[in-house]
């Protein structure tokens, strides 16, 4: 099972720098950080699909902040409101909400009056940085009771890091992982920029990248259903639709 370790220990062999050297070690999680992002962008991932259902609604107020249990969403699919009030996912009902512009929710339901079980969600904001953090959703009607709610979307994964030293990148993408890390490497081995020591090196490690994502591309695709007549299976070349 692929680790931190053994990335560590394949880039410095790959770019022939020794593990211990500080400045590789200093920059070497955030080469981390820049492929596994380019990877979650570029790959619809199943393994970054969730569904949070740790926070409520404030009775009163349209305003929800996203819950961070899991991870940062990235992208909000559903929003489910459960009903009776207060009540978990899997012992109440689950009412899918639609999602609409914030100027909808502002025009339709300027105020708490006529408060009910939210029908309709907007982005606020995907801020998750500001102090304090900032609502990123807001519902309509008005929420009037403690609603438990359900976000169901892709988020960012905990990074590979010293002290997490697997995640789902490293064991199953491990040959995406690494090509994409490389590509940060030799840049900053060879001197980033138009003037670089050796700029093909760099070029190089992108197309063995594209060419390892493009397989995972196909392969996510299949895991979505998303393959052959939207099935879990592959095209096959040669096979033919009968006739008659």
């Amino acid at each position: 099972m692929p680790t931190y370790s053994n990335l560590l220990a394949d880039v410095s062999n790959t770019i022939v720098v020794e593990p211990t050297n500080a400045p590789f070690l200093a920059i070497f999680p955030e080469w981390i950080t820049a492929a596994e992002g380019r990877i979650i962008r570029e790959l619809d991932l199943v393994a970054a699909n969730v569904r949070d259902s740790t926070a409520s609604t404030t009775a009163g107020s349209r305003n929800f902040n996203l819950p961070t249990g899991i991870g940062t969403f990235l992208i909000v699919t559903d929003i489910n409101v459960v009903t009776p009030a207060a009540t978990a996912p899997e012992s109440g009902t689950r009412n899918r909400l639609t999602p609409v512009s914030l100027s909808v929710l502002d025009w339709t339901y300027p105020s708490s009056t006529g408060t009910g079980v939210p029908q309709f969600f907007a982005y606020a904001t995907q801020d998750t940085y500001s102090s304090p953090t900032q609502s990123q959703i807001v519902f309509g009607p008005w929420p009037d009771a403690v609603y438990r709610v359900e976000v169901v979307g892709k988020i960012q994964p905990a990074a590979l890091s010293a002290t997490n030293t697997t995640t789902w990148l490293s064991v199953n993408l491990y040959d995406v992982l690494m090509k994409a890390v490389l590509i940060e490497a030799t840049r900053w081995q060879q001197n980033f920029g138009g003037g670089a020591d050796n700029a093909a090196m760099a070029i190089d490690w992108k197309a063995a990248y594209v060419e390892a994502r493009d397989s995972a591309i196909a392969w996510q695709a299949r895991a979505r259903f998303a393959g052959a007549s939207w099935t879990t299976s592959p095209i096959e070349p040669t096979a033919q639709a009968q006739r008659g």
